[in-house]
């Protein structure tokens, strides 16, 4: 089970409604919870958000870097790092 610091799960509750119409965690254990149940991913670079999706399957042909640092379920951490939510 992965380990999320202060600092990613803070970005989850600070953007949550980025991805979800509503909040989903209130608080910083709400947001760990949630995280680790939908087994959400922390990966260190823009590379590795890409490598990520590709595993995944997601089609990303085409689809430019920014786009996918940008789609609803990639947060950026502020770090370097990007926590990656599937909902």
């Amino acid at each position: 089970m992965p380990e999320f610091d202060e600092k990613v799960l803070k970005c989850f509750l600070d953007n949550q409604l980025q991805l979800f119409p509503e909040a989903v965690a209130n608080n910083i254990e709400e947001a760990e919870s949630f995280l680790n149940e939908c087994m959400a991913v922390v990966v260190d670079s823009p590379e590795e958000v890409l490598e990520y999706f590709e595993e995944e399957g997601i089609d990303t042909d085409g689809a430019m870097e920014e786009d996918i640092l940008t789609a609803d379920e990639v947060f950026d951490i502020g770090d370097g790092r990007y926590l990656i939510v599937e909902a």
